[in-house]
């Protein structure tokens, strides 16, 4: 059974930091991807990270801002979130694939959740003052 289980969600201050966690079990993923949904809007991919080269890839709204790790066999992911912006509330999610998926992809292509098997429950950030 494939699990992804989301922590590290909480409150912070606009400018703060959080680090998500993200364990994955039952699978030799290709690769974890975060998004994020906030009320109203649709998912979008955040951070993406591959098993092999592990080159990370990030979204405009979250690059040098957001840093996602991982060590191999990418069973936990990390997503180091700094400078945390009004904007960045959502809850966050992370997935993956029973087969390879380039995360340049995930990233760059609208909707890109359609192509993710495996989904966490997710975890809410909130930045508020």
């Amino acid at each position: 059974q494939v699990q992804l289980v989301e922590s590290g969600g909480g409150l912070v201050h606009p400018g703060g930091s959080l680090r998500l966690g993200c364990e994955v079990s039952g699978l030799d993923s290709y690769g974890v991807a975060w998004f994020r949904q906030a009320p109203g809007k649709e998912r979008e991919a955040v951070a993406c990270i591959g098993k092999g080269d592990g080159s990370p890839y990030y979204a405009d709204s979250v690059k040098g801002r957001f840093t996602i790790s991982g060590d191999e066999p990418l069973n936990a992911v990390h997503l180091q979130m700094s400078s945390l912006k009004p904007e960045d509330p959502a809850v966050y999610y992370c997935a993956t694939a029973r087969t390879p998926f380039p995360c340049q992809v995930i990233i760059s292509t609208p909707r890109s959740y359609a192509g993710m098997d495996f989904w966490g429950k997710g975890t809410q950030v909130t930045v508020s003052s």
